[in-house]
């Protein structure tokens, strides 16, 4: 009996943690100056956006080539910073396209700490420094990583945007938290819930998915069962061996480029 009360004692000491850290364990940001040129991508601009409840965000921007070229608004995931990302959206600059990377609150130099509300409140401001610089929504392409595709789709309902492009989605936040911490009920702690399932059909525009098939991070069948949810028209790019970190080492900036001038 004294093993079973301990047992209980434990467990209910590791969920305790679980609900009070829970935050550190999803957000993973580093700090630090962002200087774009520092990080490969000197056509880049260091600009603020302004968010609805004051906050003045760090975010790096390069207007498109021409008024034909479609703009991206990269939403990058969970840990690290928008410098980490500069070897990644340097293929899409090289094609032409405008870039505006968005550093959420908390991240770099930013104030204020990430919440799921929060980073929706970052995202639609991003949103608003592209329409202040004249770039139609309908030449708007949302780009999710990983964490991010949960703000993608968020931000994304409803829109008339020319796409939304998701890097290693997940269904909910729920989903790939169960699917971690199986021992514990994580549909009950979770707080920032990131359900982009109840959303995905709220998309009005074309809708492009990524996903390595050797992802444990954020397993494959979440973006497949996000994918199978999503409305038309859609298309999905499963890369055979590759994870959740290393997608852009199987030239997926390629694939992605060429689905863009394909239907765009």
């Amino acid at each position: 009996m004294s093993f079973v009360i301990t047992a209980a004692i434990i467990y209910a000491v590791l969920l305790g943690l679980l609900f009070v850290f829970q935050r550190n364990l999803m957000y993973h940001p580093s700090s630090g100056h962002l200087d774009p040129a520092h990080y490969g991508v000197p056509e880049m601009t260091a600009v603020k956006v302004v968010t609805d409840d004051g906050l003045s965000l760090t975010a790096w921007y390069r207007a498109p080539v021409n008024d034909d070229a479609l703009t991206l608004l990269y939403l990058h995931g969970n840990a690290g910073h928008i410098g980490y990302r500069a070897g990644k959206v340097k293929p899409y600059l090289d094609a032409g396209y405008g870039m505006l990377l968005l550093s959420y609150r908390g991240y770099g130099t930013n104030p204020g700490y990430p919440t799921e509300e929060h980073l929706y409140l970052d995202s639609r401001a991003a949103l608003k420094f592209l329409a202040d610089e004249r770039i139609p929504i309908f030449k708007t392409v949302i780009y999710g990583e990983s964490l991010g595709t949960g703000v993608a789709v968020e931000v994304a309902q409803n829109l008339g945007i020319a796409g939304l492009v998701l890097e290693a989605p997940f269904s909910s936040m729920v989903d790939a938290a169960a699917h971690h911490f199986k021992l514990f009920p994580a549909r009950l702690l979770l707080r920032d819930r990131y359900d982009s399932l109840s959303k995905i059909n709220n998309i009005k525009a074309p809708i492009l998915i990524v996903h390595g098939e050797n992802d444990h991070t954020v397993p494959y069948f979440l973006g497949r069962k996000l994918y199978e949810s999503a409305p038309k028209p859609k298309e999905f790019y499963g890369i055979p061996n590759a994870g959740h970190n290393d997608l852009y080492d199987y030239d997926v900036a390629a694939k992605i480029i060429e689905y863009l001038e394909s239907n765009f």
